[in-house]
């Protein structure tokens, strides 16, 4: 079994409560399965439901479960997809949740060109079918993953929660949205404390094979040239998988309130907080955006060698720059990203030298 002995860092404690059940989709994917590992180590049993699809090697994510199974006998794996209906009504209701984390999705902006329909599918359907779920459960809170991508062709950064996100740039971007709008629909209808995260360039050990900083490394050892994009003038705001998690950790822990259940002073003019219900989208990342050109500089030094470097235009359905603003995260939790990028690219590479090239050919 490939070892995991240079992903996880301090992170501050969870408030004490007695063992509860989180519900989390996606718990073979980069982002479910660091978030899995944590909240195991912080004294929560998981349920954790993925597909398993073929978007890339499923070794590498049978892996990730493997590893889960390893560090607890409180995880237990369920393998089904998010439009089954049954399988999925069965998995959910066995492991009767308190809490459930929704990180399941077919994922990729470039993907979504050649197969629309997937994310369709998965995105839309199956973010409805476990709405449906928590409707008749009513957990003490619901959270799901958005993406950086629903801000589309915003130019204002850094990008609040609160600006418009009507222009978005590609069809992964759009089912992205049209998540964060059902939601918020059942969170009014049904009184579900739902919170949603925007997720911001995230990266780490473990990280996807078709996402920029694994690609970029197999191709400089391998001694092959890299794809730049928009000519380099691109920037990223770059969050390690561990600052995402503990984003994620702090957030389960504050619910949104009913409209009138909340105080008269809590509601910032910040905050995203609906009027009609109890749902809210924040922001996680870093905070602090990188030159796409600073990013494989810092990859190459790593790595002492000199990428190859093939410069093209622009990619139909890609942004310019991504920057989150993350004010509305620290007033919530307190948060701070923790993780600077010259550590978590080391960290990555010292991780890909060891294991990665298993799971990329």
């Amino acid at each position: 079994m490939f070892g995991f002995d240079v992903m996880l860092r301090p992170i501050p404690e969870m408030k004490k409560f007695p063992m509860r059940t989180a519900f989390i989709t996606g718990t073979a994917g980069f982002i479910g399965f660091n978030l899995a590992k944590d909240l195991l180590a912080h004294g929560f049993k998981i349920v954790g439901y993925d597909g398993f699809t073929d978007y890339y090697d499923v070794k590498m994510k049978r892996a990730r479960h493997a590893e889960l199974q390893a560090s607890s006998n409180h995880f237990h794996p369920v393998e089904g997809m998010l439009e089954d209906v049954d399988a999925l009504s069965a998995a959910y209701h066995d492991a009767n949740p308190d809490i459930v984390v929704h990180l399941a999705a077919q994922a990729g902006v470039r993907y979504s060109l050649e197969n629309p329909q997937s994310y369709v599918s998965s995105n839309i359907i199956g973010t409805f079918n476990l709405m449906e779920l928590t409707r008749q459960s009513k957990p003490d809170h619901f959270l799901f993953s958005s993406s950086s991508s629903v801000y589309g062709g915003n130019e204002d950064v850094p990008f609040t929660e609160i600006q418009r996100c009507d222009s978005p740039m590609s069809i992964y971007a759009a089912t992205k949205k049209a998540t964060e709008e059902m939601t918020h629909a059942y969170a009014h209808l049904h009184h579900i404390p739902t919170t949603g995260f925007r997720f911001f360039t995230v990266y780490g050990p473990w990280i996807r094979p078709d996402l920029a900083l694994t690609k970029f490394t197999k191709a400089i050892l391998a001694g092959d040239p890299i794809d730049i994009y928009n000519n380099g003038d691109m920037e990223r705001d770059f969050t390690h998988v561990n600052d995402i998690v503990r984003g994620i950790r702090l957030l389960i822990d504050v619910p949104p309130k009913m409209p009138d259940e909340r105080d008269g002073d809590t509601v910032l003019e910040i905050d995203t907080l609906s009027r009609v219900a109890p749902h809210r989208v924040v922001n996680i990342g870093a905070g602090q955006p990188v030159r796409l050109l600073d990013f494989i500089d810092r990859i190459e030094q790593e790595l002492g060698i000199e990428a190859k470097r093939n410069y093209m235009p622009m990619q139909p359905g890609d942004v310019h720059r991504t920057h989150a603003s993350i004010d509305l995260l620290k007033e919530l939790t307190g948060f701070e990203s923790q993780i600077k990028l010259e550590d978590g690219v080391r960290e990555f590479v010292a991780w890909y030298k060891k294991h990665g090239v298993a799971y990329n050919g």
